[in-house]
């Protein structure tokens, strides 16, 4: 039988920090902060609404973070 998986921790980092970073800079200082998993997308980008824990999401247009969530 498989084990049950737990879900990752997440940081507690608030996520509005990123909004005006430059994306790459985003990333990187999300994942030193803890978040196991970081995902930019455009504005709009059609994206499943599985909660994903430790996942941080960046919404990116022109390089610099517009949005953010957990997630």
């Amino acid at each position: 039988m498989a084990p049950i998986p737990r879900p990752v921790p997440e940081p507690d980092d608030p996520v509005d920090r990123y909004v005006g970073m430059d994306a790459e800079t985003a990333a990187e200082v999300a994942r030193e902060r803890g978040w196991s998993t970081v995902r930019a997308v455009p504005p709009g980008a059609l994206l499943t609404m599985e909660y994903l824990s430790g996942r941080l999401n960046l919404e990116v247009a022109d390089g610099v973070v517009r949005r953010s969530w957990k997630g």
